[in-house]
């Protein structure tokens, strides 16, 4: 095979992937949309047909100041796994008052089955809301651990602006078969939240 180069910083004469390379495709799985909803759970789906599952969620909006959390199962019942997980913040006030990058010591897990939180708080004007994303790694295995992220932008009613980083794994070698969100307090009033398998 023939390597290809970039002739004055242009990749126009790329056209395809090697075989070899994988596209890292896509697959949407489910599409739930908030409602004052308690909870928006993923409980089917989530299964060894892919090695990473990604949930988007979008224009998260709580009914009260909070942060996005979630929780994982192995059985469709408890929302309890254990995990150990780290977790810090960018932020910036919209007075461009105060920026800075902070460890969140408050927001991590040693070995908690607590709810983990995947955002900074979420305002409840109507210019606030909170997007972002959680990656799952392999949840199907029986002999590992499941490692999984987050980054997630919010807007809060202070008028911060967090870009919220999250990482860890679920302390389990049992399968995770489920993801659950929720706000750290009352509802999600509206937002959509995407499942999609990577290949």
């Amino acid at each position: 095979m023939a390597i290809k180069v970039a002739n004055n910083q242009s990749l126009t004469a790329i056209t395809a992937l090697p075989s070899a390379v994988s596209g890292g495709a896509m697959t949407l799985l489910e599409t739930q949309t908030a409602s004052s909803s308690a909870t928006i759970s993923f409980t089917s789906g989530i299964d060894d047909t892919y090695d990473e599952y990604i949930v988007k969620f979008i224009s998260v909006h709580p009914s009260a100041d909070a942060k996005l959390k979630v929780n994982f199962t192995t059985d469709g019942t408890n929302w309890n796994v254990t995990k150990t997980t780290s977790y810090f913040i960018a932020y910036h006030d919209e007075g461009d008052a105060t920026p800075n990058i902070a460890y969140q010591t408050g927001e991590d897990l040693a070995q908690g089955t607590g709810v983990q939180t995947v955002s900074q708080e979420i305002g409840t004007d109507n210019d606030q809301s909170g997007s972002g994303s959680l990656h799952l790694f392999n949840p199907s295995s029986t002999t590992f651990v499941k490692h999984f992220f987050s980054r997630s932008s919010a807007s809060a009613s202070d008028d911060y602006l967090g870009d919220g980083f999250c990482a860890g794994y679920c302390e389990t070698t049992s399968a995770v078969t489920g993801i659950r969100f929720t706000a750290a307090s009352g509802n999600i009033d509206a937002g959509t939240f995407k499942l999609y398998g990577v290949t």
